[in-house]
């Protein structure tokens, strides 16, 4: 099952053609490939995008040939090589639910508790971010913010909230992510 874009991926996508503009940009878990299009059309300097499903990959391969995309099968930086400008990511952010069947959890469920695929992706993600580059991550209500929290303090990675929608059992959040600066005084 390749993810159908949703309230999730239209309020990130919004985002993304605000910030893609004269960056590179890698599109982490495109499903669809509606971020890596956004950040395109936008104005990107060149996009990547990768996913751990080889079914949305196959048809990422198809439909961004003639925009000069390139996408690859990773689960998350597995493959990735470089640094880039803006990291995108719709992650799975939903606690487990036993009751979902596999294929459609792979594109829901963020782990047991939610935040488990949000906490490997940033343990990676700053390796790959340039000096002053942007991480936009959308998160949810229902994912738990504490250890998500507690390892951007560690990693040095500031965070502000950019974009809200309240759905009837969720809010959304994208979250504008950066590298802390710390000043230095002489």
């Amino acid at each position: 099952m390749i993810y159908t874009p949703k309230e999730d991926s239209y309020l990130l996508a919004k985002e993304v053609k605000r910030y893609a503009k004269d960056n590179s940009v890698l599109d982490l878990g495109t499903g669809s490939g509606i971020q890596a299009l956004a950040a395109k059309f936008a104005g990107a300097k060149s996009v990547i995008a990768s996913d751990i499903n080889m079914k949305a990959v196959n048809q990422a391969k198809k439909q961004f040939k003639r925009y000069k995309i390139r996408a690859i099968h990773s689960n998350l930086f597995e493959k990735i090589k470089g640094t880039f400008d803006l990291i995108v990511f719709n992650p799975p952010y939903l606690p487990e639910d036993k009751r979902e069947d596999k294929d459609s959890a792979l594109s829901t469920t963020g782990g047991k508790k939610g935040d488990e695929v949000i906490i490997y992706f940033l343990k990676q993600a700053a390796l790959h971010l340039n000096n002053n580059g942007t991480i936009l991550l959308l998160t949810s209500s229902l994912t738990p913010e504490t250890r998500i929290n507690n390892l951007m303090k560690r990693l040095k990675l500031k965070s502000k909230v950019i974009a809200i929608q309240k759905l009837f059992f969720e809010q959304l959040f994208v979250l504008e992510i950066k590298k802390h600066k710390f000043k230095t005084h002489n």
